[in-house]
C-alpha cells in the first residue's frame, strides 16, 4: 500500500510549544516520534519570530498504518519586523493549499482584533485559482476550490474566559460558531465585520475550535523546552492531549480533484508547482497543479507500464517464435497487462493522451520484437542451412555430380536435405524465405550441374547409339547368319523330308504300279485270253484274219506298256 500524507499547518510560533512540550507524551502514547533523539521544531523564546518560511516535519502516523503525518510550521504572520503582508498572504495561501487540516493559532479570545488578523482568508480568492481559465463569476470560482480546502481548526492559547453564553456553559466549537455569526446590516462597517467571518464559513465547511490555558507561569515560558509533564498545568496537559487525539483521528489524507490521494512524490510536485507559480508572479492554480502532477505521474505510469510489458515479454517470449501469430498473441497479453498497470498508476489522463503515448510506445516495442524475431529466425535458419547443406556444397566442389546423371542425383540429395531442414523445430517466421534465398543463391551451381549433365549425357548417348548400332549390326549379321544356317538347315531338312516323301511316294508308286501292272496284266491277260479264246473260237476257221488281229492286239499292248513305262519314268 502506498504511503499517503496528512498535512497540518500551524502559524504563530507558540503552537510549536504544544508539539515540543508533548515530545515524551506523543512518543509514549502515540509512537509519533521516529527517533528518541528527534527534538521536533525548535522554539523561539523571545519576541522575535523564530520560524522563517514553512518548516516541515514528517513522522509515521500514530493511528493509521502506512500513513505519514506531515507537520508544516509556518513563520509567524503579521511579524512587525518584516513589514511585508504580501509574504504573509502567500505563506497563508500556500499553507491552505498544502494542508488537509489547517490549524490557526491566536492569543486570547475570538474578537474583532483576532478576526482582523485573519484578513488573509479574505484574500484567498485573489491568491488562489481553482481553474486555469476561471469563470467571470467569482462566487462560482470560489465554490470550485472550497471542496479542496482543508479542515479549519482554531486554537486559542492562554484562554482565560469561561466558556459560557447567556449563563449556560458551551463548548469550544459552539463558541467558534457563535463568534462567526454575521451582523444584519449593509453598512461598510457591517461589511468589514462580516467579511472575514463570511470567508471562514464559506471556504472552510468543517471547523473545529480548541482552547488552551496558560501552561505555566509567565516567567517559566522561556524554559518550556526543558520542562517535564509534571511541571505543567494538568488542565493544559489534558487540553493538549485532546487536541492531538483529534488531529490524529480526524485529520484526513490530503486529496486532490478526482479523489487523488497525495503521497511523497505528489507532495514534491505540488510544492514545486505552487512555489514556481508564486515566484513567477502568477497565481497558484489547483487545476494546473493537478495537471502538472498528472503530467509527471502519467509519464511515470507510461514508463512503468512499458517496463512491465518488457518484463513480461522477456519472460514469455522465446525467439524466434514458430509463427508471427504466436508472437502477436504474447504481445497482446503483455499489452493488456501493461495497460492495466498504466490505468492503476495514472489519473486525469485528459483525452487519453498518455494512454495513446503508451499505445505508441507499445506498438514500437511490438515492432522491435517483430524485428528481433525476424533477425533471430534469420540467424537460426542461416546456421541450420550452413550445417545441413555444407556437405552438399563440399560434394559439389569435389565434382561428385559432374557426371552423366549427376543432376538427377544432385536434385535428389537437395530434396533430402530440404526435408531435413523442414523437420528442424523453431526455425521461426523466416524459415521459408531464408531457404528460398539460399536456393536462389545456388541456382548458378544447379544450372552448371544441369548443363554438365546434359553435355556428358549427350556424348554418352551418342556413344551408346554407336555402340547400339554396332551391336545391332553384329546382331543383325549374326541373325542373318543364324537365319542362313537355319534356312540351310531348313532347306536340308526340307530336302531330306522331300527325299523321304519322294522315296516313300516312289515306293508307293512302285507298289501301286506293280500292283496296277499286275492287275492290268492280270486283267489284260484275262481279257486277251478271253478274246483269244473267243477269237480262236470264232476264227478257228479264219486263222489268217485272226492272226492279224492278234498281232494288232499285241502291238496295242506293247504301245500301252511303253506309254505306261514312259509315264512312270516321268514321275
Amino acid at each position: 500500500m502506498p504511503v499517503v500524507f496528512s498535512f497540518i499547518s500551524f502559524n504563530f510560533n507558540y503552537v510549536n510549544y504544544y508539539l515540543n512540550f508533548q515530545k515524551h507524551l506523543l512518543s509514549n502514547r502515540f509512537s509519533l516520534l521516529s527517533s528518541p533523539s528527534f527534538a521536533g521544531f525548535s522554539l523561539g523564546s523571545t519576541v522575535r519570530s523564530h520560524t522563517k518560511g514553512i518548516w516541515m516535519w514528517c513522522v509515521p502516523h500514530p493511528k493509521k498504518p502506512e500513513h505519514t503525518l506531515v507537520l508544516l510550521d509556518t513563520e509567524g504572520l503579521g511579524d512587525i519586523e518584516k513589514g511585508d503582508n504580501e509574504n504573509d498572504s502567500w505563506i497563508f495561501a500556500l499553507a491552505v493549499l498544502l494542508s488537509s487540516t489547517f490549524v490557526y493559532n491566536s492569543m486570547g479570545t475570538i474578537n474583532q482584533q483576532a478576526m482582523d488578523q485573519l484578513h488573509y482568508v479574505t484574500e484567498l480568492t485573489h491568491r488562489i485559482r481553482s481553474k486555469s481559465s476561471p469563470d467571470e463569476n467569482e462566487n462560482e470560482d470560489s465554490a470550485d476550490f472550497v471542496s479542496f480546502f482543508p479542515d479549519f481548526v482554531w486554537t486559542l492559547r492562554d484562554f482565560s474566559l469561561d466558556l459560557e453564553a447567556d449563563g449556560q456553559p458551551i463548548t469550544a466549537d459552539e463558541y467558534l460558531t457563535y463568534s462567526l455569526k454575521l451582523k444584519q446590516g449593509t453598512s461598510e462597517k457591517d461589511k468589514n465585520f462580516n467579511l472575514p467571518r463570511l470567508c471562514i464559513r464559506k471556504f472552510f465547511p468543517k471547523k473545529k475550535c480548541f482552547v488552551f490555558d496558560r501552561p505555566v507561569h509567565r516567567k517559566k515560558l522561556a524554559q518550556l523546552e526543558k520542562l517535564h509533564d509534571e511541571e505543567l498545568d494538568p488542565e493544559f496537559v489534558q487540553q493538549v492531549a485532546d487536541f492531538c487525539s483529534y488531529i490524529f483521528s480526524n485529520s484526513k489524507t490530503k486529496t486532490l480533484s478526482g479523489g487523488i490521494k497525495v503521497n511523497g512524490p505528489r507532495l514534491e510536485s505540488l510544492v514545486l508547482t505552487y512555489v514556481n507559480a508564486i515566484s513567477s508572479g502568477d497565481l497558484p492554480c489547483m487545476e494546473n497543479a493537478v495537471l502538472a502532477l498528472a503530467q509527471i505521474e502519467n509519464s511515470a505510469a507510461v514508463q512503468k507500464a512499458v517496463a512491465h510489458y518488457e518484463q513480461q515479454m522477456g519472460q514469455k517470449v522465446q525467439l524466434p517464435t514458430e509463427t508471427l501469430q504466436e508472437l502477436l498473441d504474447l504481445h497482446r497479453d503483455s499489452e493488456r497487462e501493461a495497460i492495466e498497470v498504466f490505468i492503476r498508476s495514472s489519473f486525469k489522463d485528459v483525452d487519453h493522451l498518455f494512454q495513446k503515448e503508451l499505445a505508441a510506445q507499445l506498438e514500437k516495442k511490438r515492432d522491435d520484437f517483430c524485428k528481433q524475431n525476424q533477425e533471430a529466425s534469420s540467424g537460426r535458419c542461416s546456421a541450420l542451412l550452413q550445417d545441413i547443406f555444407s556437405p552438399l556444397e563440399e560434394e559439389v566442389k569435389m565434382g561428385i555430380y559432374s557426371k552423366p546423371g549427376g543432376y538427377r542425383l544432385f536434385i535428389q540429395k537437395l530434396q533430402d536435405l530440404k526435408k531435413k531442414y523442414h523437420e528442424e523445430p523453431r526455425k521461426g517466421i523466416q524459415a521459408e524465405e531464408i531457404l528460398q534465398t539460399y536456393l536462389k543463391s545456388k541456382e548458378s551451381v544447379t544450372d552448371a550441374i544441369l548443363q554438365t549433365d546434359k553435355i556428358l549425357t549427350k556424348k554418352e548417348k551418342e556413344i551408346e547409339v554407336e555402340h547400339a548400332k554396332a551391336e545391332s549390326a553384329q546382331a543383325s549379321a549374326k541373325m542373318v547368319e543364324e537365319m542362313q544356317i537355319k534356312y540351310q538347315q531348313m532347306m536340308e531338312e526340307k530336302e531330306k523330308s522331300y527325299q523321304e516323301h519322294v522315296k516313300q511316294l516312289t515306293e508307293k508308286i512302285e507298289r501301286e504300279r506293280a500292283q496296277l501292272l499286275e492287275e492290268q496284266e492280270r486283267t489284260l491277260t484275262s481279257k486277251l485270253q478271253e478274246q483269244a479264246r473267243l477269237l480262236k473260237e470264232r476264227c478257228q476257221g479264219e486263222s489268217t484274219q485272226l492272226q492279224n488281229e492278234i498281232q494288232k492286239l499285241q502291238k496295242t499292248l506293247e504301245k500301252k506298256t511303253k506309254r505306261y513305262m514312259s509315264h512312270k519314268l516321268k514321275i
